[in-house]
């Protein structure tokens, strides 16, 4: 796929009195609410009356009361709730012309030519249907006297705009589906609870998870918490799975695994079609192996809870720009679906899509499983292929020779640079195990550079890592400590142990101390080694990605942060918060959590305000609260400002917010680097290590000399793994500087400085309005050439 960022002027009230309806359909999903929620203020915002359409089509044809014209306030504190607060239902009616029929003429009353269609495949296939059908339809109105010759003319297109509302991710077009990344925090979460009691009693636990026709769920789940096995409908095992599984648990027994986790998608299949249920699975278990087994179906669970803050920013991104596609479309604009493209926001057309989605049905039915995996796309293969490789127990005998020494040769070392991250521990288990698949040796680093220089080096095994995928911090040990004026010291270490590749595995230090290591290259041979750094931060501060890893966990953590804070003042009257987050110069936290918490105002450094912000943001803060607002919610980055900092705003808040609100100061410290990694974070610390180990070995290939020695001093043999819009991307170092902003630690460019004029409309910000409109930077499909997720 390839599409062009453009700058769209988007003005405020430009589009009044058109009519536009958003409406939620078939299962419910984490993040609807928030894709609701922009629907309607972005709607506003462009001057629209906006509509409310409660149970789905099945209101779109009863009419009445469940057709509703939404204002501001309809839409308050429900970013954070789950499911959809506006109802959705199956509708029978719908499916008969009759039906649709009554629908169209219920849209026509209210002046309604556009929809939003937030939904599965099947929703967004009747919507087409629909507006295929329109012209026909409003003709049998006209006919009937129903409505009026003007009404035909001034109605005689229906515009329609999607967002694939489902946990399963099985909907071809976009990378991540709305709900998909909450029901992962729900398995997870789930899985890491069982695994302490499952390790206390020696006991293996069968853990079926939805996804009737999509095994997403379970094979990411699989990777995030270390399963022993999976079952998935698009790669179903070979006739032998209950001997092969029966291996594979009493190998890892053996080994002194005290604990099985086996996961079943709830649509697994053998190759010829027949089911495989938890039920089966247990009693291959316990009547073959004896093992104390026990079954968990998560069901709804994985519907269930508060979304997640991934998935509340990305409802509020596909939602304004839904609005905007409709206000943009015109009497030969198809239908589109708001798709996730790595980092973009696009828009893709529907009907392709669906079709898309259709094929991997069609695959299965014919069993052709490759063709159905990849059909999936390259995450989802890339998912499966790396899985199966980490599950191994130990590594493929093809990897050694006759002695038991690695076929690879390698000595390749991995160590911690900069403050801990969560997903640093999943990404040093995945390097050690590709690492060792291969033959290759690696060499643990403890403690940073101190621990370099210090000789706390150990050779890591395939089993030093197991567990480590689901823990926080860094088992290795990091030290912030950079490497400048100890090169001669670090040097001889390199050497000693023989290191011939690294891995650096850190924040803005990390990134900072491989360039320093780069640079002496001309004086020191050892530093003449393949050198790469995935970043690991919860600022994501770093330059040459657009997300690091440990930014999702910290994101989130502040966010169920926010949503206690904010649970806290139930029943208080009228109460402001004022928080701040961490990221030193960097404000990725505090507008990413402002964005996915309903902030009024999020302050941050690389957007200067002023007194006069200030003083606006508070006139604003009273005007809602006398409009009945409850809660009012401020982020501040830790280094906004030096005199405007969280103590002078909550002052201020306080003395100008007197008889009209309370006012509440909470920094949250460094609660926002612990928890439990997140779903996104441990996959990506997965996929990135391993793909770190790949690119090592490209290039100590391609720089070993005849004498085997390693000469490596190019500038594209020390580079930083970025996650670039969908691509991971390798960027020299050498490349990075001039893109730096080394006083102050941050890129400079950040992509998600044009999520700001978004978090300002959704918070109804008067000093938005004072201005004849703004610039959004949104993406337009160049092409429909787009893969599945």
């Amino acid at each position: 796929m390839s599409s062009a960022q453009v700058q769209r002027f988007i003005q405020h009230g430009a589009h009044k009195g058109k009519g536009i309806a958003v409406f939620t359909s078939g299962g419910d999903s984490q993040g609807m609410n928030a894709a609701v929620r922009a629907v309607v203020r972005m709607g506003i915002y462009v001057g629209c009356k906006v509509y409310f359409i409660r149970e789905g089509y099945q209101g779109m044809v009863d009419g009445g009361d469940n057709i509703v014209e939404a204002n501001w306030s309809s839409v308050s504190s429900i970013i954070h709730r789950g499911g959809t607060v506006i109802g959705s239902a199956r509708c029978t009616d719908f499916r008969e012309r009759a039906g649709r029929l009554q629908a169209a003429y219920n849209l026509i009353s209210r002046g309604i030519t556009n929809l939003v269609v937030i939904g599965g495949d099947g929703s967004l296939t009747g919507a087409n249907l629909f507006r295929q059908e329109w012209g026909s339809l409003l003709d049998e109105l006209l006919a009937s006297n129903r409505i009026t010759q003007d009404q035909r003319i001034k109605f005689k297109s229906l515009h329609i705009a999607g967002m694939v509302g489902s946990i399963d991710n099985d909907f071809c077009g976009t990378d991540m589906t709305i709900g998909t990344d909450s029901a992962l925090h729900r398995i997870i979460e789930a899985i890491d609870a069982i695994v302490s009691t499952a390790y206390s009693h020696q006991r293996t636990f069968i853990m079926e998870v939805m996804g009737r026709h999509c095994g997403y769920l379970a094979v990411v789940a699989g990777l995030c918490v270390e399963a022993d096995y999976i079952f998935i409908p698009e790669d179903p095992p070979k006739p032998d799975w209950p001997e092969r599984l029966c291996k594979q648990l009493t190998q890892e027994r053996s080994a002194g695994q005290r604990l099985n986790i086996i996961i079943v998608s709830e649509g697994a299949i053998d190759r010829d079609g027949n089911p495989i249920t938890a039920e089966k699975v247990k009693q291959v278990v316990v009547d073959r192996l004896q093992q104390d087994t026990r079954i968990t179906v998560l069901g709804h669970v994985q519907r269930g809870g508060n979304p997640s803050a991934f998935d509340r920013v990305l409802g509020c991104r596909m939602g304004a720009e839904a609005v905007l596609a409709l206000m943009e479309a015109d009497d030969k604009t198809e239908p589109c679906v708001v798709s996730l493209d790595g980092n973009q926001a696009v828009r893709v057309p529907l009907m392709e899509c669906v079709e898309r989605t259709k094929s991997v049905a069609q695959a299965m039915a014919d069993k052709n499983w490759e063709l159905a995996v990849n059909l999936r796309g390259r995450s989802f293969a890339r998912n499966l292929e790396t899985y199966k490789m980490l599950t191994r127990l130990k590594p493929p005998k093809s990897a050694f020779d006759d002695q038991g020494r690695g076929i690879g040769g390698y000595t390749m070392a991995v160590m911690h640079i900069g403050a801990p991250a969560c997903g640093m521990n999943a990404a040093v288990r995945s390097f050690v195990r590709n690492c060792i698949y291969r033959g290759d040796t690696v060499m643990g680093i403890h403690d940073g550079i101190e621990g370099l220089i210090g000789g706390h080096i150990k050779k890591m095994e395939w089993s030093d890592v197991t567990g480590w995928v689901g823990q926080g911090g860094a088992f290795l040990g990091t030290k912030r400590t950079l490497p400048e004026g100890k090169f001669k010291e670090i040097s001889a270490r390199l050497k000693e142990f023989n290191i011939q590749a690294l891995l650096i595995i850190g924040g803005f230090e990390a990134y900072h101390a491989a360039g320093q290591l780069t640079d002496q290259r001309a004086n020191y041979k050892e530093f003449c080694i393949p050198l790469v750094v995935i970043p690991s931060t919860i600022s994501n501060n770093v330059p040459g990605t657009e997300f690091s890893l440990g930014a999702d966990t910290g994101l989130n953590e502040i966010t169920e942060i926010c949503d206690r804070i904010r649970q806290s003042a139930q029943g208080t009257k009228r109460r402001v918060f004022v928080i701040e987050t961490m990221g030193g110069y960097c404000g990725y936290l505090a507008t990413l959590a402002g964005l996915a918490g309903g902030a009024d105002a999020a302050y941050i450094y690389e957007e200067k305000f002023t007194i006069k912000d200030l003083q606006q943001d508070v006139y604003h803060m009273a005007s809602k609260m006398s409009d009945g607002v409850q809660r009012g919610l401020i982020l501040r980055n830790e280094k906004a400002s030096d005199n405007y900092n969280t103590e002078f705003i909550y002052r201020l808040y306080s003395e100008e917010g007197k008889g009209l609100f309370s006012t509440r100061s909470n920094v949250l410290g460094h609660m926002q680097q612990g928890g439990s990694p997140t779903p996104f974070d441990r996959n990506m610390g997965t996929k990135m290590a391993a793909k770190c180990v790949e690119w090592l070995v490209e290039q100590l290939k391609a720089n070993t000399k005849p004498d085997g020695s390693i000469d490596a001093k190019t500038p594209e043999t020390a580079c930083l793994l970025g996650l670039v819009r969908r691509q991971y991307k390798f960027t020299p170092l050498k490349e990075l500087i001039g893109e730096t902003n080394f006083e102050q630690r941050i890129p400079k460019h950040q992509w998600w400085l044009k999520l700001r004029p978004l978090l300002r409309i959704l918070a109804k910000h008067d000093s938005t309005y004072e201005e004849e409109g703004m610039y959004i930077t949104v993406e337009e499909e160049m092409s429909t050439d787009s893969p599945c997720a």
